[in-house]
Order: structure tokens, then C-alpha cells, then sequence
């Protein structure tokens, strides 16, 4: 299970960071572990290697463009706490929900954080916290449909839970 509120430091990113970006081409056939030093390496090259496991990425509008390639997996498999932006590609979004990476889209979230600062998102009530400026918004709700997947750590644990699949080992 997925903790829903997630409390850690702020990594920014800019508007259209595209999944082409997050997982480049050069790593797409590799095993989702062996890609894992590869994100964002065109753009941020070393940042896998200074995020922290549970870090939260704050980004402008349009986070997640591009293919459908699998980016929300990686940066879920990585460690990323949960995933805030003005606004999140809708095919990335439901990827990141069936992946476990808990996101939400909030207007105005980049304005309100430096690299490094810390923020508090809470997926109860739809708030983002700056902890550094005690600065908060209201994001858009997350569906309850959706917050079910995300509490069971994504749409396969959620399957298996209910005992619809059985994941191979």
C-alpha cells in the first residue's frame, strides 16, 4: 500500500517534459531496472543520482507529453514520492496511476516552490503544502476509482488483491 501523503524535497521541472525525455530512446530496450540511470539524463544529467527515495517532482503545465512509453513506471520504480504539476498529460496521468506513482494536477504549484524546498501533498484532501513558505493550494481531486489504485500500490496489486490475476514471479 501507497502512502497517500507524501512529505519530501521539491526536484522542478520545466513545462513539456515529454516521456522521450524522462526514458530516452538509447534505453527503451533495456530492462525497466537497466533504464532506471537513464531518466532524464538528456535534460538532467546525475539526478537519479541525487534524488533521494520519496523526492517530489513539482513541474509546469504538460508534464508527461509524447508516446505512451512506460516513463511513469520508471520514475515509480526509481522511488519518486508523487508527482505534482499545473497539468499532467492525460495518457501519462492514468499511466501513473496504474503504475502507483501518485500524481495530482494543481494550478499554480510551480509558481509556489524552489528546488529544494520541501512540500506536503496530501492525496486525502487535495492540498500542497510548501513547508518552507507555509504557502498552500488546493489540487484537482483525485478520483476515488483512481485513489483505490493508487492505495494498492497501482491497477496490477489492485488485480492481484482482488484476485482477479495472479502476478509471475
Amino acid at each position: 500500500m501507497h502512502e497517500l501523503n507524501v512529505r519530501a524535497r521539491v526536484w522542478k521541472f520545466p513545462e513539456n517534459v515529454n516521456t522521450d525525455q524522462i526514458i530516452p530512446n538509447r534505453a527503451y530496450y533495456l530492462s525497466p531496472e537497466e533504464q532506471l540511470p537513464f531518466i532524464f539524463d538528456a535534460m538532467r544529467p546525475g539526478w537519479v543520482d541525487e534524488m533521494k527515495n520519496g523526492d517530489i517532482i513539482i513541474a509546469k503545465r504538460n508534464f508527461g507529453m509524447g508516446s505512451s512509453r512506460p516513463a511513469a513506471r520508471n520514475l515509480a520504480l526509481l522511488g519518486v514520492g508523487c508527482l505534482v504539476a499545473d497539468n499532467i498529460n492525460g495518457l501519462f496521468y492514468r499511466n501513473s496511476v496504474n503504475f502507483g506513482l501518485p500524481a495530482m494536477e494543481c494550478c499554480g504549484v510551480s509558481d509556489m516552490f524552489e528546488e529544494g524546498q520541501v512540500a506536503d501533498v496530501s492525496f486525502q484532501d487535495f492540498t500542497i503544502r510548501n513547508v518552507d513558505t507555509g504557502e498552500s493550494l488546493r489540487g484537482r481531486e483525485v478520483p476515488k476509482s483512481l485513489l483505490r489504485i493508487l492505495n494498492a500500490g497501482g491497477l496490477y496489486p489492485l488485480l492481484e488483491d482482488e484476485g482477479m490475476i495472479t502476478l509471475a514471479e
